[in-house]
């Protein structure tokens, strides 16, 4: 059922490109071929890739204000506001261990953290802190998680490796994960999870900067100083992590503390000029795409996680040797007539592209599958 409410625009098109940029780098035609900005900083530092999950998780939390603050004050609605949290967080939970475990279902080895998990884990947690903290409060647990993180980081004992260590594999954050997820992490680690519970701290950090944002955008204020203030706060978190940066640097793979504020600054900033384009300007061109690929955004992503491990995983003999249903695609439609690099990326532009198809079939018809 179509939403009455008015939406923001902005928002709902920072969504859908966010969500489109998560499709384009998680699905390039070859691993190995793959051009620099949409591949993960290989340690510390960042690309345009490590722009995608906190932006997510930052509109996590300025929806979290946006769909929750009209009935947090009403008894009734309030009681009914817990279920939905509870059932939300389950439902994303689920549904990350579901494409942790799929198709086989190895109990065993299943990988428990994830990026489904970890949306899970930030919004049932803000969600709760929106609803029972004032804003003093939140910013109070905000620095908390923030600073906590670092001094976990650079100041505890770990055994074998003492303190202060921000290495790959050799870190607070990852000893953490080695006692009490051992045998359930990332497949490509084994050994520590880019999504692991301590970086958790931050990213909840990032998901209540979000929150933070949707109060400012729910203030009574002019588009015109909605949009100041985000170019303002945005540019000052920016500055904050770069600065924070030469003590701890900017880190995707165990979410500094820097790095939860420098992206948040970034969506801030980003938030801002689309608000600037479509508030102010008026401008509509274009945002219909992003629409409808942020009303299905966690649809298209599990779909996207079920179809491209089973390309992976339909094979069949040709000429004598047995090909995925991937490859046999990637090398017909692709590799025959582009360049490696080119190749992949136009594979990986497919993705997007016929993601967005399915999603403006749903829209038309006016499904949209909440969680």
């Amino acid at each position: 059922m179509v939403e009455k409410k008015q939406r923001l625009l902005a928002l709902d098109v920072l969504r859908g490109a966010t969500i489109a940029a998560m499709i384009l780098v998680n699905n390039p035609g070859s691993w190995s071929h793959v051009y620099a900005p949409l591949l993960h900083a290989e340690w510390n530092g960042w690309t345009f890739t490590d722009l995608i999950f906190p932006f997510f998780l930052f509109i996590v939390g300025v929806s979290i204000v946006l769909a929750l603050a009209s009935k947090m004050d009403d008894p009734l609605l309030r009681r009914s506001l817990y279920k939905k949290i509870v059932r939300r967080t389950l439902i994303l939970f689920g549904l990350g261990l579901f494409l942790s475990g799929f198709p086989y279902f190895n109990l065993s080895t299943l990988r428990i953290p994830g990026v489904l998990q970890r949306i899970a884990v930030c919004y049932f947690f803000a969600a709760l802190l929106f609803l029972h903290a004032d804003t003093k409060k939140m910013w109070g647990i905000t620095l908390a998680l923030l600073f906590g993180y670092w001094a976990l980081m650079v100041w505890y004992p770990v055994p074998g490796l003492g303190a202060g260590s921000l290495e790959k594999g050799a870190n607070f954050a990852a000893w953490v994960d080695s006692l009490v997820l051992k045998g359930h992490m990332w497949s490509a680690t084994k050994t520590w999870d880019p999504e692991g519970i301590v970086s958790t701290l931050p990213a909840l950090a990032t998901t209540l900067l979000g929150v933070f944002t949707g109060k400012l955008l729910r203030a009574g204020l002019s588009a015109e100083e909605k949009t100041l203030r985000l170019f303002v706060y945005g540019n000052f978190l920016l500055l904050t992590g770069m600065i924070w940066s030469v003590w701890l640097p900017i880190n995707k793979s165990i979410w500094t503390s820097s790095y939860a504020v420098f992206m948040s600054g970034m969506a801030m900033v980003v938030l801002g000029m689309l608000t600037w384009w479509i508030d102010i300007r008026g401008e509509r061109r274009l945002t219909r795409p992003f629409v409808v690929y942020g009303m299905n955004a966690i649809t298209v992503f599990v779909l996207s996680g079920v179809v491209g491990r089973l390309l992976y995983l339909i094979r069949f003999d040709l000429d004598g040797k047995s090909v995925t249903l991937k490859g046999w695609l990637y090398h017909l439609l692709f590799t025959s007539w582009l360049s490696p690099y080119n190749a992949s990326l136009a594979y990986a532009l497919c993705w997007v592209a016929l993601s967005y198809l399915l999603m403006k079939w749903m829209y038309n018809k006016g499904i949209f599958l909440k969680v």
